[in-house]
């Protein structure tokens, strides 16, 4: 590939990899920072969160909600308590860039189709000054006509290649994700809530 359009893509793959493993980890941490929240309040009982110490909980978006939580309800005098403000700001601060992946893969896609493009232009491109009773410029033709088959072929693989393999990482990631934000609403909504609105009505 003469065009570099692929190795355009592998860098862009690469990039968008590390990118997908920080993200990740960052999940992954938010994940277990859910789990001991989870156990703190568990192990603490159902009433706990009424005046249950936020400084115990552990450092992450998750533990951010619950303590925005018990700070919304004293505020508003620990009456009904409507999460879904809250709930939402919380899933979008946990998907984060991952956003990020979609506009990869759509990008990797582009740029093989437009390395495709080049090819053909490449490869027809000697078709004007083609001279069949020349059997030096019908060799030469030819080569030229291969490279561009060649850098078609070879960025429309690596566009395709690199799109895909960059979807699946990053659906994997988004499952994860929402696998943290559905731990999320169940731990509030079973231990914490529950409480704080106990407690207006004590």
């Amino acid at each position: 590939d003469r065009t570099y359009i692929s190795s355009a893509i592998a860098v862009l793959y690469l990039v968008t990899c590390g990118h997908c493993f920080w993200r990740t980890r960052a999940i992954a941490r938010e994940d277990e920072a859910a789990r001991r929240c989870g156990a703190l309040l568990s192990a603490s009982g159902v009433d706990a969160a009424r005046d249950f110490d936020t400084a115990a909980l552990p450092k992450g978006l998750v533990p951010d909600h619950i303590r925005s939580l018990i700070t919304k309800a004293a505020a508003q005098g620990y009456g009904q308590i409507d999460q879904t403000l809250l709930l939402r700001a919380l899933a979008d601060r946990l998907r984060g860039s991952n956003g990020f992946g979609a506009f990869v893969s759509d990008m990797l896609m582009k740029l093989g189709l437009l390395g495709t493009i080049i090819g053909f232009i490449i490869m027809l491109a000697p078709i004007a000054t083609l001279d069949a009773a020349d059997k030096a410029v019908m060799k030469s033709s030819m080569g030229l006509m291969s490279d561009g088959m060649a850098v078609a072929m070879y960025t429309t693989l690596a566009g395709l290649a690199g799109s895909i393999l960059v979807r699946i990482q990053y659906y994997m990631l988004d499952v994860a994700t929402q696998r943290v934000f559905s731990n999320a609403v169940t731990l509030t909504e079973t231990y914490v809530t529950p409480a704080l609105e106990r407690r207006h009505d004590g």
